[in-house]
């Protein structure tokens, strides 16, 4: 099983190109299904879309990668279509779970497997079955699968989700696309992949209004588009980029990216003092001579996102006092902590709130990866450690990261896959 070595305190300098959304691909490639013809570009290729492609290969659709140019394209090769979502490729990735609304709305049923992914809470599928039940399909759940029926057709009607979920946003939206009539989402996910999945189905002919957290959705029929669309950044790259620039950069310029979108991640270095430029589409870091204590709390974007908690807190065991952040998100979302604990990092966690206590002086060890944003924790908390730091169960950090290691060697960084 691979490895990555780190050997820390080498100060990093250079440019990196940001690469396309994980988060914005996934939900894209289950939309695909709803047409016939679709040629995406800047995908990211990392482990979780070669496994949703696949799933849609299982499915009955035609699928080319073209590696060099970052760019896949898709047909429907025949009617038949197989509505069956199987284990073995739903239990690795989560958003295994997304093909379900459109197969529901295209095609009237669909068999899929609960999902895998992160161990980073129990992440129930409850909102995603509870939208598609009101919009008319029946669901049950047998063997640890999905089964679901809407021989008849969703009709759409108005929903209110009890909480907001990225996933179940998605998915309503999907399943909503070939409803009939008028479908009205509230308390809706706005990220901006999921805007991004909104840009793509307008694309198909799909009318959608978007105001604050409510989203409509005029249904239609199949869409026969030939449809072209350009991947959005992903931002929790960027962020993670930055935060290695606050950490241990003399100069670190992210590119490909579009700077508004960042607004809470940027607002947050400036108050730990990290020396920031900014321009539409890239953003310059240094580290700053003394990193100052902030507290804040993950939420809903265009809150802090989740997604950096674990990133953000290898920064703030490098500042001046006690910090806090409450995680609001996901209930088990601080895995990462006894490893860091481990290097010499002091942090307590009480309820849903990290105390990290800083500076503090971190020390190379032999450590593993529990979740996709935990692993690259390691990585940043090993960039900035004395001597060398071994990161166990790097499958993860390949699920979500695209070229992680050469990005970083290119800026001077001495890691690299043993």
């Amino acid at each position: 099983m691979q490895k990555l070595l780190i050997k820390g305190k080498k100060e990093i300098s250079g440019i990196i190109k940001i690469s396309g959304s994980k988060n914005a691909t996934l939900p894209i490639l289950a939309a695909s299904l709803l047409t016939n013809h679709v040629n995406l570009s800047n995908v990211p290729l990392v482990k979780d879309i070669f496994t949703m492609i696949e799933l849609l290969k299982f499915i009955g659709i035609n699928v080319k990668v073209n590696n060099s140019e970052k760019t896949i394209f898709f047909k429907i090769k025949n009617k038949k279509i197989n509505t069956l979502a199987p284990y073995k490729l739903v239990k690795t990735m989560r958003a295994g779970v997304l093909v379900l609304g459109p197969l529901l709305t295209k095609y009237g049923k669909a068999k899929v497997s609960l999902p895998g992914g992160c161990a980073i809470g129990t992440r129930p599928v409850n909102l995603h079955l509870f939208a598609l039940k009101k919009l008319g399909a029946k669901i049950k759940i047998k063997d640890g699968y999905i089964i679901a029926d809407a021989k008849q057709g969703l009709i759409g009607t108005k929903i209110k989700f009890p909480s907001i979920s990225v996933g179940a946003t998605e998915n309503a939206i999907l399943a909503a696309f070939g409803a009939k009539g008028k479908t009205v989402l509230n308390n809706c996910a706005i990220e901006p992949e999921v805007l991004d999945l909104v840009k793509f189905l307008r694309k198909l002919g799909s009318n959608i209004k978007i105001k604050k957290r409510k989203i409509e959705i005029t249904g239609q029929d199949e869409s026969n588009k030939n449809i072209q669309h350009k991947i959005i950044f992903d931002r929790i790259e960027a962020g993670t980029y930055l935060i290695a620039g606050a950490l241990i950069g003399k100069s670190i310029t992210i590119t490909n990216v579009e700077s508004k979108i960042l607004k809470s991640e940027v607002e947050i270095l400036k108050k730990i003092g990290a020396k920031i430029i900014l321009s539409k589409n890239t953003i310059t870091i240094s580290k700053p001579k003394k990193l100052k204590k902030v507290n804040f709390a993950t939420k809903p974007y265009p809150g802090f996102p989740t997604d950096l908690q674990a990133q953000f807190m290898v920064l703030m065991s490098q500042a001046e006092g006690l910090s806090k952040i409450k995680e609001n998100i996901f209930e088990n979302r601080f895995m990462h902590v006894p490893e860091l604990k481990r290097m010499g990092a002091k942090i307590e966690i009480k309820n849903k709130t990290a105390y990290i206590f800083g500076p503090c002086r971190l020390t190379g060890a032999e450590v593993m990866a529990t979740d996709l944003r935990a692993s690259v924790s390691l990585v940043l908390a090993g960039l900035i450690a004395d001597n060398r730091t071994i990161v166990n169960r790097i499958y993860h950090l390949d699920r979500g990261y695209e070229f992680l290691e050469d990005k970083l060697k290119k800026c001077r960084a001495d890691i690299k896959r043993i």
